[in-house]
């Protein structure tokens, strides 16, 4: 499961444990958690923790996750969870740079022509404007909505369900 992603601007390759800083301090910022389904975190050893389970989901196939190199950098994440589920995240220094996009599509396009996927499918707070912008000019569609979903620190959000077809 060493797969690489690679696009014009960006490598797409799998955690290691050695990225437990970087994703810290995108799992640890408050605007980047803000629709996240956990609270931001607090300490590194939640990042630690975090990345480790990273890693053993992909080992065990739980997971198709990928983590996202600019230069060098780590700036984000995106994969799939739960067999098609998509996910992602990027550090705010980095927003509004094409991105996001340029790693989902190079995700998507992996689902459907090296993973064997036949759909993909999206779950995102309503609130969360820029994503759902994101996944539509990605051609996702929605599918559905529910109220009360995720209970995140005392507070309730909703979900709109979104699907890509192959």
């Amino acid at each position: 499961m060493n797969t690489v992603l690679r696009t014009d601007r960006l490598i797409l390759r799998r955690p290691r444990s050695d990225d437990c800083r970087a994703m810290h301090a995108m799992l640890s910022d408050s605007e980047a958690m803000r629709y996240w389904s956990t609270l931001p975190h607090t300490e590194l050893a939640e990042s630690e923790a975090w990345v480790a389970g990273t890693i053993r989901a992909i080992e065990t196939g739980a997971c198709d996750d990928f983590f996202v190199e600019r230069d060098g950098e780590l700036i984000g994440k995106a994969g799939l969870w739960h067999g098609d589920e998509i996910g992602f995240l990027f550090h705010p220094a980095v927003w509004g740079k094409g991105y996001a996009r340029e790693s989902l599509q190079a995700v998507i396009d992996y689902a459907f022509t090296q993973a064997g996927r036949t759909q993909i499918r999206a779950d995102v707070d309503p609130r969360n404007e820029r994503c759902l912008q994101l996944l539509t000019r990605l051609c996702f569609r929605e599918t559905g909505r529910a109220t009360r979903t995720f209970c995140i620190g005392g507070a309730w959000s909703d979900s709109v369900y979104l699907t890509l077809s192959k």
